[in-house]
């Protein structure tokens, strides 16, 4: 009997071409997503979606919008990337994973389908890793009879798999300089691939942006005829307080609302709140009689891995995958908000980071350590070292990832000595696998 578990389906797939791994410019177009989609029937329109873009926040901003829509009492599925140890993370709910049935039903579908197809290379090249995993979570989705689909862009938005989606709403969280090699090296161009998610006459909600990066946005909603909010016009007030307990009271108000919001996050940062506010106001536009108390419960209840993920209070141990320069200093900044004893520090990073300029955002850590992220993900460690060395930092290299998490917790714990371990999602997915957290 042939096996369909998430398992076997994680084996599959990893005899396609993945550019999740390693990105190849000039690799992208969505050509072989729609043709898939064709042939399966367009998966895709069998629920309603909310598509959800940006540099940084979508990831939060998805996750509290599906957490809304949930405790509005709508089946909601949540497609998120990228997973830090369970696979199902991907593709699940505001609140975990879908039933076991569901994934197996679905990807008995996606196997039987693609080697029914005359050829799996389309277009000049085989089908990707990141489409198939994206097919799958329609189907998934279809399996569930879901009312709505979250669903967060995986690279850029104007060529990414997910793109094939015409939603009923479309976010864009905040811009920033990342994949510049394939999105470009301004923040404009970037905002260029981002607005590709905007369709003809689809609402889009837009986060705070600079006046340059607003008209990138602006211009493409005029060009498709789409209502567009910007958060930052409708934003009264917001604000946020950090909490003994370790969570984030926010406050903010709308003109949408009859009163402001008032909830207690677990996703903590100072970006946090605003993250909440887009999502709100996301829900509130397309269910105007929504009540607030609801969007309060359904922001509380919204927790993420990997994001200022809290493993211990004593010492405190925390793990967040920041890897730009801006998320890696708000991590920093939300720490010692939290914390008033400096942390020990275990950073990796991917070779493509700009280690130059995050390597300085260290300058008050005295204790650093360096390692690579892992065995699947390119690093540097040479140039990783030779930043912060230029940067005057004193550190210790561990190329041993296994030793270096070990020992970097049990230091801590037998000090009594907070530790940030952050860079890098694949670094936490390997601290999360020996920790079983």
């Amino acid at each position: 009997m042939e096996d369909y578990s998430l398992e076997s389906l994680q084996k599959w797939l990893n005899s396609f071409l993945n550019f999740e791994r390693l990105p190849k410019k000039n690799m992208f177009w969505l050509d072989t997503m729609e043709y898939l989609c064709k042939v399966f029937h367009e998966p895709q329109n069998s629920f309603s979606s909310v598509h959800v873009a940006g540099s940084k926040g979508k990831g939060s901003v998805s996750k509290m919008i599906a957490s809304i829509l949930q405790e509005a009492s709508f089946v909601t599925g949540l497609y998120a990337s990228p997973h830090i140890v369970d696979f199902s993370e991907r593709i699940g709910t505001a609140s975990g994973s879908l039933e076991k049935g569901v994934y197996e039903a679905a990807f008995r579908e996606l196997k039987k389908g693609i080697e029914n197809l005359p050829s799996q290379d389309i277009n000049q090249r085989p089908i990707t890793w990141f489409e198939l995993v994206t097919l799958f979570s329609f189907l998934a989705f279809r399996q569930k009879k879901v009312d709505w689909g979250v669903f967060e862009v995986g690279l850029g938005g104007r060529l990414d798999a997910t793109n094939v989606l015409v939603p009923t709403i479309s976010v864009i969280t905040p811009i920033e300089l990342e994949h510049t090699e394939y999105l470009g090296d301004t923040l404009e161009k970037i905002a260029g691939e981002k607005a590709g998610i905007i369709k003809k006459h689809v609402p889009v909600v837009v986060a705070d942006a600079k006046p340059s990066v607003r008209d990138v946005f602006a211009a493409k909603a005029t060009e498709t005829e789409s209502p567009i909010y910007f958060l930052q016009d409708y934003v009264e007030h917001c604000t946020f307080q950090f909490n003994q307990d370790y969570t984030m009271s926010v406050e903010f108000a709308l003109p949408q609302f009859k009163r402001p919001i008032h909830t207690k996050l677990s996703l903590l940062g100072e970006f946090q709140a605003k993250n909440a506010a887009l999502a709100a106001l996301t829900v509130k536009l397309l269910f105007p009689d929504m009540d607030e108390s609801l969007i309060e419960r359904g922001l509380a209840s919204s927790t993420l891995p990997g994001r200022f993920e809290i493993i211990s209070t004593d010492p405190l141990i925390v793990l967040d995958g920041a890897h730009t320069i801006n998320s890696i200093s708000v991590t920093l900044k939300t720490f010692s908000a939290l914390c008033s004893q400096k942390p020990a520090v275990l950073f990796a990073c991917a070779a493509d980071k700009d280690m130059e300029h995050i390597a300085p955002l260290f300058k008050n850590i005295d204790n650093i350590t360096l390692t690579i992220p892992g065995a699947e993900k390119q690093s540097a460690p040479e140039t990783l070292q030779k930043s912060f060395t230029q940067s005057g930092l004193s550190y210790t290299f561990e190329s041993d990832y296994v030793y270096a998490i070990k020992s970097s917790i049990e230091k801590a714990k037998k000090t009594k000595t907070p530790l940030l371990i952050t860079g890098s999602f694949y670094l936490l997915a390997e601290t999360k696998k020996l920790l079983s957290v």
